[in-house]
């Protein structure tokens, strides 16, 4: 019978590009950036990797497709590597395969790297695809901020919440992502803003407007796996390993079944549940330490609060409000900025989220430090609301 990976793969290293616009390097640089981090801090030589996954989203522009991209580039020793893309969520994919590949015993170590370079492709926003004539209308309508722009008026909807009630909480959530996104050296955008900000800038789709929606970013993140046992040999101590890894794909049900409201992630609700399992977490809101979620608009993460079963259905815009999730609150979420302040090139952004964690979990984050966290998580969502893909990732001490 399956019994889950919890501390089976210990992170080894990691590494994190500086996010913007990066245009002094193509997305080889920017691999070889993170990659180069992640190896000092390992502590290894990268003829020791046993093999990669690597995560990029658009093959046009910067990358390229197949595993060769990253095999070049960080002139891996010539192992196996595997292009993986699993919508916004790649990054968090490219580290389930190393982590999966570590614990099965096919690698003692192994790499997940992820990368992107949005900027080069001339858009404002995510890059829409080009469906044609013969594809049905629907399928090339919509947008992402017009997309989660219904997912808060369902959420208003459902739980009676007043249009300025809303807008004042949403207006926290970026506020906060700002503050700590200021004390972050990597992050793109590094200024605080004000809730009169957010309530004057120009509307994108209502409710959200310009500061409710993260800015597109060049960046790049990796991480290097092994068994504890190989970790403790190298020398390693105070091991941070993976607790659980659960990915759940939507199967059409959102979009295709009355059943769903609009008001909420139904994956992210299933996976969740169980990472906690696989974690062995009982009591979320008390148990976890500190998060990073896929903000891509700050209703995103207001709505994830509680598919991460952190705040009650329906009072998730309270404990926003009342500071629950601010850097000084019980659960603070996104203390790196998020995507909020460090974009969302959209295969990297699932291991960026990792990378804070490990941080905060040696207590090397520096002005941004949380007292002695315990246990970090991830949440990254890929798609729309209507048909996703989430991943969660749990991480913490040896044991814990």
């Amino acid at each position: 019978m399956a019994s889950g990976i919890r501390d089976k793969v210990a992170i080894l290293g990691m590494g994190c590009s500086k996010f913007g616009e990066r245009w002094d390097m193509g997305g080889d640089e920017l691999m070889v950036e993170a990659y180069l981090e992640a190896l000092s801090d390992a502590g290894i030589d990268g003829s020791m990797i046993g093999a990669a996954w690597h995560s990029t989203h658009i093959d046009e522009v910067g990358v390229g497709k197949g595993g060769t991209p990253a095999s070049i580039a960080l002139r891996l020793p010539n192992v196996a590597v595997t292009r993986v893309e699993n919508f916004c969520a790649g990054g968090s994919e490219a580290f389930r395969g190393a982590v999966y590949g570590v614990a099965s015993g096919a690698y003692d170590i192994a790499l997940a790297i992820g990368v992107e370079k949005l900027k080069d492709t001339g858009y404002g926003g995510l890059p829409t695809g080009q469906p044609g004539t013969l594809n049905p209308l629907w399928m090339a309508n919509g947008s992402a901020p017009g997309n989660f722009a219904q997912l808060a008026s369902a959420y208003r909807t459902k739980h009676g919440v007043s249009k300025e009630e809303l807008k004042r909480a949403i207006a926290h959530v970026s506020v906060k992502s700002h503050a700590n996104g200021a004390k972050n050296p990597k992050a793109h955008l590094q200024k605080p803003i004000t809730e009169e900000m957010c309530f004057n800038a120009p509307m994108i789709a209502e409710p959200l407007g310009l500061f409710d929606c993260c800015g597109v970013s060049d960046g790049a993140a990796a991480a290097i796996v092994t068994t504890p046992e190989i970790a403790r040999g190298l020398g390693k101590k105070d091991l941070i390993t993976v607790k659980a890894l659960q990915l759940s794909v939507s199967n059409g049900l959102e979009s295709q079944h009355n059943s769903w409201d609009g008001s909420y992630f139904h994956t992210a609700r299933i996976a969740s549940r169980k990472a906690y399992e696989e974690a062995g977490i009982k009591d979320p809101r008390n148990q976890v330490s500190m998060m990073e979620v896929h903000d891509c608009f700050s209703i995103t993460e207001l709505v994830t609060m509680e598919d991460l079963h952190i705040s009650r259905e329906g009072e998730g815009w309270k404990d926003v409000l009342n500071g629950f999730y601010d850097a000084d609150g019980q659960v603070p979420c996104q203390i790196d900025g998020g995507l909020k302040c460090f974009g969302h090139p959209i295969g990297a952004s699932g291991l960026r989220m990792l990378y804070e964690m490990y941080l905060q979990l040696q207590g090397r984050a520096g002005a941004r430090q949380l007292k002695n966290p315990s246990i970090g998580m991830t949440h990254n969502l890929g798609g729309a609301p209507s048909s996703n893909v989430c991943s969660v990732a749990i991480i913490g001490a040896m044991g814990a």
